[in-house]
């Protein structure tokens, strides 16, 4: 459970650290965070001695394709969510994550060809109209929140692919690799322009833009181990943390405006939240739990 909150909790923080990096834009803080988390991913690697998984991803096309396309997908997520926070638009970025669950159930409904039970119809129509109050609330589609929501939804669809052959760290190692060559033309573009800002803001600036990489992985590490021994009923509660932190970060630090029509939107994606999460207990409690089976030594490895 110290793992899960961790993970979720420094996710929640994370819009204080894009603040403090300006005057840093977001292409920038992107293309560092992506240089930066492939060196500490290559670190630890190296001390963990755990570089047979990420060579033999990279050789089998079952694992390299879809994490490719990962890595393409999160980078869009870490753009479009950069820009939200550093823009004054922090709530909305918000609300991409509280949409998130609901966007995850209509993707197993049109790409997987789920059905879906009368609560989770329930909840989806509900989100639907949170978005159309929310877009004439705003004046505009949100398209922070969809896009953060669609694209990280995605990912995880991507990522599931996946499964369990290749692990947290391995899987960010890759994606992180396959996004370099962009991050590094990146760089050498705003360097050549004078826009770059890592090494023009004094040592302060440029070791808080280096901790990209351990503030990108821990929390992911923290994840992974967290997801390892808790029930995904757990794991499905927890994920509502991160979002809740970066609303109230938002509305009581950054001072962010709240109007009257938004909390009736944020009200509506909330209700079809908590419609979807009482659909998962419901759900759970019917499974039919698995017969004991007597305990056996567990097996050595060479």
């Amino acid at each position: 459970m110290l793992y899960g909150v961790s993970a979720y909790g420094l996710w929640g923080l994370l819009p204080l650290y894009f603040i403090i990096l300006a005057p840093a834009g977001p292409v920038e803080i992107v293309a560092n965070r992506v240089l930066w988390s492939l060196l500490f991913c290559a670190l630890l690697l190296t001390v963990m001695r755990s570089w047979r998984p990420v060579l033999t991803a990279l050789r089998t096309p079952q694992i390299l394709g879809p994490l490719t396309i990962a890595a393409l997908l999160i980078a869009v997520n870490w753009l479009v969510y950069t820009y939200g926070v550093t823009s004054g638009q922090a709530i909305e970025a918000s609300l991409g994550y509280f949409i998130n669950p609901l966007v995850s159930v209509l993707l197993g409904v049109l790409v997987l060809r789920e059905k879906l039970r009368p609560l989770q119809w329930t909840a989806i129509g509900i989100g639907v109209l949170a978005v159309i109050v929310l877009a004439i609330g705003y004046g505009s589609v949100p398209w922070i929140a969809l896009t953060l929501a669609f694209s990280f939804g995605t990912y995880g669809f991507m990522k599931k692919k996946v499964g369990s052959r290749v692990d947290a760290v391995s899987s960010l190692s890759i994606e992180t690799l396959v996004l370099t060559p962009i991050a590094a033309g990146v760089m050498l573009w705003l360097s050549s322009t004078g826009a770059a800002t890592l090494t023009a803001e004094g040592a302060g600036h440029f070791w808080i833009m280096a901790a990209s990489g351990v503030i990108t992985a821990v929390p992911l590490i923290f994840f992974g181990a967290a997801a390892r021994r808790l029930p995904l009923t757990t794991i499905g509660l927890l994920q509502y943390l991160a979002p809740v932190l970066q609303f109230l970060l938002a509305l009581l630090v950054l001072k962010e405006e709240m109007p009257f029509e938004r909390w009736i939107g944020f009200g509506l994606v909330w209700v079809a939240l908590i419609i979807l999460t009482i659909d998962m207990l419901r759900t759970l409690r019917r499974q039919p739990r698995p017969a004991r089976t007597p305990q056996t030594a567990p097996a050595t490895t060479p």
